[in-house]
């Protein structure tokens, strides 16, 4: 693995998109530039860029700039008068609801036309109602928002906007996959749910109860503990309670250090049992579980690096985001993301335009598909369906798996597949159109 950082430039994923019928092709040298007379199509990302959870945003930024390359080095996005290049700026909202809303007005004033967001559900709500207002006071300046993680199944149901698109799965759906393996796990007997403290981590709680009961009610419910979010330093007190609990089995929604700490603190303990999480592989988890994961951690991702034995477009993909970003730490690749950007750039060059109300048409029902991955933008909410993936932790050396993560020497394995339509779930979303 090479130490030196360098510009990724001798492969990219070029994956050409036309609504209705997208059509990937393979991976190609970068076409010549001709861009570089034309204004670029600006995207503003607001996102937690310090704080406890700072690496998730590093992590969502370097995605998104990986993303933002490759159609640059293609040559960028096709409008009447030519190709434009995309541009990335970033605002940094401190994980908090009331600087997302000012970083927000940054944005609007400086006419950027796309929203980028997703590392809090509360952030996401509360910038989908600034939009809604923003856009109804000034037509000539209005924005689209495109969310890549904030998964409260409220913003595609009782909360749905035009102006919200969304391509993670929500925390119903990412459940459902996780239940799904569970159900049929016949030692799973006593499940304990810990999360973090707002709307995502209630709703995961939520999903837990109501999910379990519909496909087990067998499993009884011997803990349900919510914390504070990116406060706890030790959860030593909280794995203590899950020990007295008797659980066989965790489920949690835990992000970030939060993850990584808690893991790290039932390893530390000694506390041997099934954890069903969203993000267990990455940021540091796979490490900080070590041994103590295989074949007990599992994670439910829309892709991971061994989602697809001998794919050769699924493996130079990952490798070339490696070349890109070649240090252990930043090993964590979001196909969502790369997928979000092409969908965009296929909306606008469909519209011929980047105006939020044509650019959100041409998003309404595009389908996207490439040689290891297909979605769809369902019209009726804005909610991408696309396949999920619960993969199981384990040992590189052990040979199952082609690649680990973040240089652990850990990674996971496919469990259960979940096609698009299977992933699916009905929506309540009552969609206002301008």
């Amino acid at each position: 693995m090479q130490h030196r950082y360098h510009h990724f430039a001798s492969t990219v994923l070029a994956c050409t998109l036309a609504m209705g019928a997208l059509a990937p092709t393979a991976f190609a040298a970068p076409a010549a530039a001709t861009t570089a007379n034309l204004a670029p199509i600006r995207l503003g990302m607001i996102e937690g860029m310090s704080g406890p959870f700072a690496n998730a945003g590093e992590a969502v930024e370097r995605n998104i700039r990986f993303a933002v390359e490759q159609v640059n080095a293609r040559g960028g996005v096709r409008l009447p008068d030519g190709k434009h290049p995309l541009s990335l700026s970033v605002f940094d909202n401190k994980q908090g609801v009331e600087d997302a809303l000012l970083q927000l007005k940054q944005l609007t004033d400086q006419k950027i036309p796309f929203v980028l967001e997703g590392n809090s559900s509360a952030v996401a709500g509360a910038l989908v109602d600034a939009i809604n207002k923003h856009n109804v006071r000034t037509p000539d300046n209005r924005v689209l928002f495109l969310n890549y993680s904030a998964v409260d199944p409220a913003l595609t149901n009782e909360k749905c906007s035009f102006w919200h698109f969304r391509f993670d799965a929500n925390a119903d759906m990412r459940m459902r996959a996780l239940v799904e393996v569970i159900k049929n796990d016949s030692k799973a007997k006593s499940v304990y749910l810990i999360g973090q403290d707002y709307s995502f981590g209630q709703q995961v709680a939520k999903a837990a109860r109501q999910q379990l009961q519909a496909a087990r009610p067998d499993i009884r419910i011997v803990g349900d503990e919510l914390h504070p979010i990116g406060k706890v330093k030790d959860f030593a007190p909280y794995i203590a309670k899950i020990r007295a609990s008797g659980a066989d089995t965790v489920i949690t929604g835990n992000w970030g250090n939060d993850l990584t700490l808690l893991v790290k603190a039932a390893k530390e303990a000694g506390l041997h049992l099934k954890f069903y999480t969203f993000y267990a592989n990455s940021l540091g988890a796979p490490a900080a579980i070590g041994d103590a994961g295989v074949d007990t951690v599992r994670a439910v991702a829309e892709w991971h690096p061994n989602a697809v034995d001998g794919n050769a477009a699924s493996d130079a993909f990952y490798r070339s985001f490696r070349q890109r970003y070649p240090q252990p730490k930043d090993d964590y690749l979001f196909l969502r993301m790369d997928v979000m950007i092409d969908m965009l750039v296929a909306a606008i060059e469909k519209a011929q335009t980047t105006d939020a109300v044509a650019v959100a048409r041409a998003l309404e029902g595009a389908q996207y598909k490439s040689k290891f991955h297909e979605a769809s933008m369902r019209a009726g909410d804005h909610q991408l369906i696309q396949p999920l993936y619960v993969a199981v932790m384990q040992k590189l050396a052990d040979g199952g798996i082609r690649f680990d993560n973040e240089g652990s020497g850990y990674g996971f394995k496919t469990e259960r597949y979940l096609a698009p339509a299977a992933t699916a779930l009905a929506s309540t979303c009552k969609m206002q159109r301008p």
